[in-house]
């Protein structure tokens, strides 16, 4: 079991402890549209964990309820993956295609009860009766027809009698609802395609929200455990469980927060737009976030479960830095990789004064890792080594060759550089060296005293490879699209040389090169003819030093531009922060940011004359939008000034909270939705109707009677406790004011 017990686990020994499940089960249901990406890995490593950590048993699940994107060969890749990181599904893979005939039948049962309706309004009029975050829905005419019209209509849409799109089946639930997903939620729609595996039977599809939870409840599935993005579905899980009376113990949606890495996208859409667009050479490009492309690069499955286990499992959404996953990587091969000597830019050195050939006795491990094993590594007079590891004219601190400098040759002997053979222009293209007898490694009697030892390869027995430099995909930390791809994500060397110990027929073992990072047999094009090499990761994580490089400067002079703690106000400023000051009643802080800033101070004025919030407005201006200003430029913001007026309404009209305007923002600052659309879609509108806030605030007080007991004996502070637990309760949806009158009216 993980050391660490997240809150998971938590609800799973819960749930044991109280008999409400002899076995523990869980089910992956990826949708096969697409080849599994790092995201999955994580959701891969929780569930199949879970089930085996308490002797259970998760199912691998095919969603398949959408022929037009679904194929064979994505359920391969997602089958792949799983066996790759190391777990197991059994006998067999579950396809929700097989249910299709139960959850038609289970359909049938929701009309008989008057709980679903086939409705015939367009997909725009549908959109347009659904309402908005601050107003109800409309329901539609056509739910008034009765039971056997509907059942005469739902079976002909099974038949294929109507065309695409011109009736739906829809759940009848409640129009007015505060979740937008529940207004009448959609439970099939028609569609004319074939499916990959059901054939041409089929001409009525279920919707997600219909077909998960009972293809977990047929299954006998106990934890269906889900990324944040379906909490707001967990109502339609369970009003469908529940509507349909099903016989116990039905299964429980569990909700954990997604992966998000920097410098790397995960969308299904982007990643299908890169292969299609040949900007990779395929889903296992070993640039790709996805399983197959980790594992093609030279990833090793201990790394990937090892990060997940690093980054845990969470309530909330965030960003975790890629060098995380590449340490995991460079600590796993630290332990267990060979080492050996490769050339990528040769420069030829010709030893003046060695007759013959020999082979070194070389180890592959160093002294601190916990394996042995050697290898022969022949040595002749002419050799390679890297270009990089001879200046003529060296920089100070430069330990490798020079004129004046000897080196030693790794396991090998010492040289000294004794003469350059030039070409016309002037570029070397050989050195004449000596070597020193008595300078053998292990045995060197010389005294001759050297600052660094170099990779080098016998020009004679050498092996050409290709070797292939692979870089992060992108080179912007949030990318969006194909503008942000990184030109140099791939470098191709195609004559560098290795020693020969290194090619097999079939290898399947991970290299360090010495001094230039890990590499793997390219498992597609190796050949013994023609070895390629990939590059898994470097020694060091050089990007993110690069990365602070390049971006001081820029952050420096934002830090003084937003903030004004260099210099003294012009003219212009100093009247912005009178008028901010005196007319718009902002505290003297926040007036110095925006005067200080013309950038900040447009923006302001812009949002200002959409929504006329003074205080408020400043405020998120000030310190949000600042905050992005520090990382890009105006133009490059994903939301405008209208959109944070949009904002700042909202909460001002109590549709939502501060605290859930705040994780609005975040999305808005990635995504660039408008607010509306993210309160709508995640169902976020803030709670005030007493009548759903008591039941709830009745509940808490009922399981914190000692609690109670101590805050009617005069310890006031309490009351925070309470109203804390109702507002985590929400999810921050209640309305803090209207919660507080009810405690505190509750525990009197």
């Amino acid at each position: 079991m993980s050391e660490h017990k997240d809150f998971l686990r938590t609800i799973v020994e819960e749930d044991l402890k109280e008999g409400k499940y002899k076995e523990v089960v869980t089910r992956f249901p990826p949708e096969p549209n697409g080849f599994p990406h790092i995201g999955h890995a994580k959701s891969i490593y929780i569930n199949f964990g879970i089930a085996r950590d308490y002797h259970g048993h998760c199912n691998l699940r095919m969603d398949d309820t959408d022929p037009t994107k679904e194929d064979t060969k994505y359920v391969e890749a997602l089958k792949d993956a799983v066996k790759w990181l190391g777990f197991n599904w059994g006998e067999n893979v579950y396809f929700t295609s097989d249910y299709f005939p139960k959850l038609y039948n289970y359909a049938v049962q929701l009309i008989k009860m008057g709980k679903a309706y086939v409705d015939s309004l367009n997909e725009e009029e549908i959109k347009e009766y659904r309402g908005t975050v601050t107003q109800p829905g409309l329901r539609s005419k056509y739910a008034d027809r009765s039971i056997e019209e509907n059942l005469d209509l739902f079976e002909r849409m099974k038949k294929g009698e109507f065309k695409d799109g011109e009736h739906v089946l829809r759940a009848k639930i409640d129009m007015s609802a505060a979740n937008m997903k529940m207004r009448d939620p959609l439970l099939y729609r028609i569609r004319h395609v074939h499916h990959f595996r059901a054939g041409d039977e089929w001409f009525i599809y279920p919707m997600y929200d219909f077909a998960h939870c009972l293809s977990d409840y047929i299954e006998g599935v106990t934890h269906s455990i889900c990324t944040l993005e379906f909490e707001n579905n967990r109502d339609i899980y369970d009003w469908v469980l529940d509507t349909l009376e099903l016989e116990p113990p039905r299964p429980y949606q569990h909700e954990f927060a997604r992966l998000g890495i920097n410098y790397t996208v995960m969308s299904k859409r982007k990643l299908l737009e890169l292969v299609e667009g040949k900007y990779v050479s395929g889903w296992d490009d070993p640039r790709m976030p996805t399983i197959a492309g980790y594992k093609r690069r030279g990833y090793t499955p201990e790394s990937i479960l090892n990060f997940c286990d690093q980054i845990g499992i969470a309530k909330a959404n965030s960003m975790v830095d890629v060098s995380q996953l590449e340490f995991c990587i460079r600590d796993d091969l630290n332990k267990k990789a060979p080492r050996v000597m490769c050339v990528l830019e040769p420069l030829k050195v010709t030893i003046i004064n060695y007759e013959g050939s020999e082979e070194i006795d070389a180890s592959y491990y160093p002294h601190d890792v916990p394996k042995e094993g050697s290898r022969k590594v022949p040595f002749s007079n002419e050799l390679y080594i890297e270009r990089d590891d001879f200046m003529e004219n060296p920089v100070k601190g430069y330990n490798r060759l020079t004129l004046e400098q000897p080196v030693r040759l790794r396991h090998a002997y010492i040289i000294t550089c004794k003469e350059l053979i030039k070409d016309a222009k002037g570029n070397i293209i050989e050195i004449k060296a000596q070597y020193h007898p008595d300078s053998k490694s292990g045995s060197d009697t010389s005294g001759i005293k050297v600052k660094s030892a170099i990779q080098w390869v016998d020009a004679k027995k050498a092996k050409t490879i290709e070797v292939r430099l692979y870089d992060r995909l992108y080179k912007n930390e949030a990318p969006e699209g194909l503008e942000d791809l990184n030109p140099d994500s791939l470098k191709i060397i195609k004559n560098a040389l290795v020693e020969p110990a290194v090619i097999t027929e079939k290898p399947d073992e991970r290299f360090q090169f010495e001094r230039q990072g890990y590499f793997y047999a390219d498992p597609v094009d190796y050949t013994e003819e023609n070895p390629v090499f990939n590059k898994i990761v470097g020694l060091k994580d050089s990007w993110t030093k690069k990365s602070k490089t390049e971006n001081k400067p820029k952050q420096e002079v934002k830090k003084v531009q937003i903030h004004g703690e260099e210099a003294p106000m012009n003219e212009t400023q100093k009247a912005l922060f009178d008028k901010y000051v005196d007319e718009l009643k902002l505290n003297n802080e926040v007036a110095n940011i925006l005067a200080r800033d013309e950038s900040l101070s447009k923006f302001y004025e812009e949002a200002l004359n959409v929504f006329n919030s003074p205080v408020h407005l400043a405020n998120i201006v000030a310190n949000e939008v600042a905050k992005e200003l520090k990382e890009k430029e105006i133009n490059k913001l994903k939301f405008n000034a209208k959109q944070i007026a949009q904002l700042i309404k909202m909460v001002e009209e109590e549709t939502i909270s501060n605290k859930i305007a705040k994780q609005v923002f975040e999305q808005m600052s990635k995504t660039g939705e408008n607010p509306t659309q993210i309160v709508e879609a995640k169902g976020l509108v803030q709670i005030s109707n007493p009548a759903v806030i008591l039941p709830i605030i009745e509940e808490i007080i009922a399981k914190n009677p000692e609690m109670k007991a101590k805050y009617q004996a005069g310890n006031e502070k309490l009351l925070g406790f309470f109203v804390g637990q109702v507002l985590k309760t929400t999810g921050g949806k209640a309305n803090p004011k209207v919660v507080n009158e009810l405690v505190a009216q509750k525990l009197k």
